[in-house]
């Protein structure tokens, strides 16, 4: 089994060939291909950690659609002096197919 920890904005995330991941909001769209960093790389029993190596491996995959995270909802509160604030966040995300570990 072949697979893969790459950079995904700010995380990293374990893939494989064939694997739908969710990640940060990319600028790509629908159908685009896309190369993720590969920090890691795992080839059956061989584990490749060096920079030099990686630099050579490509990680590919096809952008599936975007869409957006759950409601967060922040409240700030201060007790006796009245003070109340309510704000709410989505997270704008990109669905991904991994199509190679190269």
């Amino acid at each position: 089994m072949v697979y893969a920890v790459v950079r995904a904005g700010g995380r990293q995330e374990k893939v494989s060939v064939g694997t739908i991941v969710v990640l940060d909001r990319l600028a790509a769209k629908i159908g685009d291909k896309v190369e993720l960093p590969a920090v890691l790389l795992v080839d059956g029993d061989t584990v490749t950690t060096d920079a030099a190596k990686l630099s050579k491996v490509s990680v590919t995959a096809e952008v599936l659609g975007e869409e957006r995270g759950p409601k967060i909802v922040i409240q700030k509160f201060k007790n006796k002096t009245g003070y109340k604030k309510r704000q709410g966040h989505r997270q704008d995300l990109t669905r991904v197919k991994v199509t190679g570990i190269k």
